[in-house]
This record gives structure tokens, C-alpha cells and sequence, in this order.
């Protein structure tokens, strides 16, 4: 049955899921950093993680940023075949709930309106709008607003076939080596493996989204989340990048058919707080 959902209703509540985002920990991510803490063995990491988690109490009853770098709005919509969007153009009615949330709620405003001019846009528009089409006649929303600290430290490659499951391991931890405490750990890291260039990167971020300590359905994929976590952990960066035993939370991967000559991998690397806010209309 076809239903009928005006662009103001998406507009409403981008709005709001971009003040939420940046203002609450998601409770995936709120559990994560508890366990973290608990299992810490450097002294001075569980300090930090408890620090962390203080921060995160002030911001939500105070209802001020958790970071001070509110990120660049990045919306996810999957759409079903049966829905008929009116009152407006539905990129539009994104970028005025991203504009609403960002100047109502307070938050800081990141976004230049070309890369090398840099003038500021004033209300962090435009976001960064991937669309799906499927089934059904509902709007699943996944706001998830990303600071440039860790985004500055995410990488593509481009691996040739031969190199398989031991080149994507590499990647992984040579980007996450490289990124050390500039992506302010403990961190999340998206991996999408296969597809294209483009494609790799998409999956990396959506990846991110993904609740904590939910594992990937295919076996020899969550084996590899696992693995990556424990490798990861092992390396000593620690919170803060002070050094200790929890680097990362979670490792989430995304996997995609590819072309008989290639293995691209793209790792986005997240902070700890890794903003992310889910809803469906």
C-alpha cells in the first residue's frame, strides 16, 4: 500500500537527531565504554576512560556538545518503493533539518562551502545524503554527524586479489598505527571490503553505524571483527593515546561483491563517541 509522507516530517526529525546525536552517547556505545573501563588494565587508561564517561554525564544533563567538533551531518535514508514523499524536494528538506538542528541546537558549524575557498556556510549544510530505495512503505533515518579528527586518519586501498584476507589485516592496522591518538581513542572502525573505490568508503561509514558488539552474520566476517579487535587492542595506543589495553570498541565490516581484479578496503576510523542516531517514520 502506498503511503503518503510529507518532507516535513524528515525535515522534523533530522532536526532533532542531530541535537540528540551530538548531545547523547548512544546506548550502545554507553554500554561499550562501561565494559571498557571495567576490563582497562592500565591504571592510567581506566582513569582516562572514567574521565571520558564524566564527560559524556555532563554533556547529556547539561545538554552541551560532547565534543566541541560536531561534526559534518552524514544522513543515511532508506527508502521503501511504496512510500510517495510530497510538500517538497527531499535533499532539501535533509539539509533544513541538518540547518534547524545545527543552529537551534547550539552547535558548532564546520562545514566551507568549497573546499578551497573556505567560507564558512554558517549552518553546517549541506550533509553528506546517501539514499537507498528497497521494500516497503516506511523512511529508515541514520543521522551521524562525523569530526574530522578521526576522519582525517580513515584510508582507502586499493589491494590486488593475491594479496586477500593478510593484506586487509595489514590495512587495518597500518591505518589504525598511523591514526594513533589523532582519532582520540578507544575508536570504532568501519571496514567496507569489495565493490569499488567509492564503494568501499560508503560501506566503511555506514559500517560505523552499526551497534556495538553486533557482529557481522557471515562467519569467517565476524571472525575477522574479532581478530582485528584483539590485534588492535594489542597494540598499546590505549585511551588517549596514552598508552593501555583498549584502543578500539568494536570493529564492524561491511563486505560487497568486486571485479575479478581487485580487493579495495576502506577504513573509516570514529572517536569514542561515535555519534549516531537511528529512526524509522
Amino acid at each position: 500500500m502506498i503511503r503518503t509522507i510529507d518532507v516535513k516530517e524528515i525535515t522534523k526529525n533530522i532536526k532533532e537527531m542531530c541535537i540528540k546525536a551530538n548531545y547523547v552517547l548512544s546506548s550502545d556505545m554507553n554500554a561499550a565504554m562501561k565494559s571498557a573501563e571495567k576490563k582497562e588494565k592500565s591504571p592510567l587508561g581506566k582513569q582516562i576512560l572514567g574521565q571520558l564517561q564524566e564527560n559524556l554525564k555532563i554533556a547529556e544533563e547539561e545538554m552541551i556538545p560532547i565534543c566541541q567538533d560536531t561534526g559534518m551531518a552524514v544522513v543515511f535514508l532508506e527508502i521503501g518503493q511504496d512510500v510517495h514523499l510530497q510538500g517538497g524536494i527531499l535533499e532539501d528538506a535533509v539539509n533544513e533539518g541538518v540547518r534547524q538542528g545545527y543552529v537551534e541546537g547550539f552547535l558548532r558549524k564546520s562545514v566551507v562551502k568549497d573546499p578551497l575557498i573556505r567560507k564558512n556556510t554558517n549552518d553546517n549544510t549541506p550533509a553528506v545524503i546517501h539514499t537507498k530505495i528497497g521494500k516497503g512503505n516506511k523512511v529508515k533515518i541514520k543521522v551521524a554527524p562525523k569530526g574530522f579528527g578521526s576522519e582525517n586518519m580513515s584510508r582507502v586501498f586499493m589491494l590486488k586479489p593475491a594479496e586477500g584476507i593478510e593484506g586487509v589485516k595489514k590495512a587495518i592496522l597500518t591505518t589504525v598505527k598511523d591514526a594513533g591518538p589523532n582519532a582520540c581513542p578507544p575508536m570504532v572502525i568501519g571496514v567496507g571490503i569489495g565493490g569499488t573505490f567509492e564503494k568501499c568508503a560508503l560501506m566503511a561509514k555506514e559500517a560505523l553505524t552499526r551497534e556495538v558488539g553486533n557482529h557481522s552474520e557471515i562467519p569467517y566476517v565476524r571472525e575477522l571483527e574479532e581478530e582485528m579487535l584483539m590485534k588492535i587492542n594489542n597494540l598499546g595506543i590505549g585511551p588517549g593515546g596514552l598508552g593501555g589495553t583498549t584502543t578500539a570498541l568494536a570493529v564492524n565490516i561491511l563486505t560487497y561483491p568486486t571485479h575479478i581484479a581487485g580487493l579495495p578496503v576502506g577504513i573509516n576510523i570514529c572517536c569514542h563517541v561515535n555519534r549516531h542516531v537511528i529512526r524509522e517514520l
